[in-house]
């Protein structure tokens, strides 16, 4: 279990790992990285926290290049029109960053080329020949993504430059057999180049013992395993430089289509990002990255662990200016979609911006779907009928129900005030202290990075009061006025407790409930260990309806446009 003992600590940033500008996002972004860091941000806020939420665009790099020949474009309207897809997507899922920059900003380009010029003046990096795969058809030096071959281990036909997908092996482009370019389908030959390098090797040592002894129990275990499996295998020099005509140019190199390699950059955005936000809020963004009370926490897919468990912070030490190192890089595994990996290149995924026109207004039920069934310790499945499911049972007759149930007993016997409650029975005690302890849960698991159990514990409570509701009887009490209004007032303090906690989970609920209820949002530890959060005597506003059921044409719609 993975606990955040370092609580008290009241700074904080939190990064999502920089979405590439190339296609819009899917749910299996949104369920492996940029969920759990809205709750977690949230969460610290709700805590009272000094937290600054950074993201932004990676808009750099072959793979831009390729959508514009792709769409018969420039590369510069790709990520103009990607960068806004996504940040709108984000908004409309009330995932509020901080500050969302992007990789093409003349911040980044700036900050980016001080970090290669610095390591260039101070001979940490060095230039050298090697040979590179090379597109005829397209003048283009090809990153490894975009080989494809036959697997040397177990000949599977459609591996990449950098990994097998069938039998998990890391692989370099000269391992495949038959190699060819994803671009042009055509066969690729070796040509000469001249690249620089920053030597890895040189920060084994130093990051042994920072990921090996430092962080072995702090780290999420498919963090550690990555990171160890790349240390145990031994680092190597890596090229921080790439041939392309899109990218941010090397700030002392005099040839054409000489760029800094995306990977070396684009880690460096969360820096350019924070001082871009520290700029607009007048405030010192070197308190945050330059400060050793400063916890930085990353979230990030499951393909860029050693992107930042091991090459952003060999950077941050090559460069020594005093810069904190993450102390979480927390990582998912994949989510599937319909038992089939989602991959944008066969168009099998649900975008997000899609989901958005085909269920307007249901950005919860999503939220709440992938929350729950989100991939945390091994690969799990979206699949549409589930959603439907989920939302149908757990949101609407779960959740919306007993909300509705409760208020509709208020508003029939007390005219929608606040009852003031009898003596508690034993039953009463058992709910109002479930109550109590809810808060404590969720924030236990939090803690430990659970997003998963954490929303199991909410729903949970719904379903004590559903419970409490049938047990108790109400309508059999309405001539005893006493016993009644007790039950409507445990009743309401689940309701209550229910509106508090949702916004961790899903913003727009809480926010429709807060208003049901005509309560403010409380900090965590005015929750926290207590049941009364709605008082006797408080009038409630009008009623909305929370959640409405979806219907099997819309999942036959969905489940006929991914055929």
């Amino acid at each position: 279990m993975i606990i955040m003992k370092e609580f008290n600590n009241n700074r904080y940033i939190v990064t999502a790992a920089l979405p590439y500008a190339n296609g819009p996002i899917h749910i299996g972004h949104l369920a492996g990285v940029y969920l759990p860091a809205d709750i977690f941000v949230r969460f610290l806020r709700r805590k009272k926290k000094d937290v600054i939420f950074i993201c932004g665009s990676d808009e750099h790099g072959a793979p831009i290049s390729i959508q514009a020949k792709k769409e018969k474009t420039t590369p510069n309207k790709i990520v103009n029109k990607y960068h806004y897809m996504i940040k709108n997507c984000f908004i409309d899922f009330k995932i509020i960053f901080d500050n969302y920059s992007r990789t093409s900003s003349k911040i980044h380009h700036k900050i980016s080329s001080n970090f290669f010029k610095k390591l260039y003046d101070n001979k940490k990096i060095f230039e050298k020949e090697s040979y590179q795969f090379y597109d005829k058809k397209y003048s283009q030096f090809l990153a490894d993504r975009y080989i494809m071959g036959i697997c040397p281990i177990c000949r599977n036909k459609y591996a990449y430059g950098d990994q097998c997908e069938n039998c998990g092996s890391t692989l370099s482009p000269e391992d495949l057999v038959n190699p060819k370019s994803t671009i042009s389908k055509n066969p690729i030959y070796l040509k000469k180049t001249k690249n620089w390098y920053l030597p890895f090797n040189k920060y084994q040592d130093f990051l042994k013992e920072w990921i090996l002894v430092k962080n072995k129990i702090n780290w999420k275990k498919n963090v550690y395993r990555q990171s160890k499996s790349w240390l145990d295998n031994g680092l190597k020099e890596r090229a921080i430089t790439r041939d392309l005509d899109w990218g941010i140019p090397i700030p002392i190199y005099n040839e054409n289509k000489k760029v800094l390699y995306v990977w070396f950059e684009a880690p460096i955005g969360y820096i350019s990002s924070t001082i871009e936000w520290a700029h607009k809020k007048n405030v010192d963004w070197k308190n945050y990255w330059k400060n050793n009370n400063t916890k930085l926490i990353q979230f990030i897919g499951k393909d860029n662990i050693v992107f930042h468990s091991i090459i952003f912070p060999a950077i941050l030490k090559a460069y020594n200016k005093n810069y904190i190192l993450p102390h979480k890089i927390f990582s998912n595994e994949f989510l599937k979609l319909e038992n089939k990996k989602i991959s944008t290149s066969k168009k099998w995924a649900v975008w997000a911006h899609e989901y958005i026109q085909d269920f307007p207004n249901k950005q919860d039920s999503l939220r709440y779907v992938l929350i729950s069934n989100m991939p945390e310790k091994k690969d799990n499945n979206f699949n549409w009928k589930n959603f439907q499911r989920k939302n149908n049972t757990e949101l609407v007759a779960t959740l919306g129900n007993f909300i509705n149930r409760s208020i509709v007993l208020v508003n029939k016997y007390n005219k929608g005030i606040i009852p003031s409650p009898g003596l508690f029975s034993f039953n009463d005690k058992y709910v109002l202290e479930k109550i109590k302890k809810c808060p404590i849960h969720i924030e236990n698991l939090l803690k430990s990075f659970k997003f998963k159990e954490s929303i199991d514990i909410f729903m949970d409570l719904s379903k004590v009061g559903n419970k409490y509701i049938t047990e108790e009887e109400p309508w059999k009490n309405n001539k005893k006025k006493i016993r009644l209004n007790t039950i409507i007032y445990v009743s309401m303090q689940i309701v209550a407790m229910l509106a508090q906690l949702s916004e961790l989970f899903i913003p727009d609920t809480s926010n429709k409930m807060l208003k049901i209820l005509r309560l403010k949002l409380l900090f965590w530890n005015q929750i926290k260990n207590r049941f009364n959060i709605i008082c006797p005597g408080h009038l409630l506003g009008k009623k909305k309806l929370l959640f409405n059921k979806i219907k099997n044409k819309e999942i036959e719609y969905q489940l006929n446009k991914l055929k």
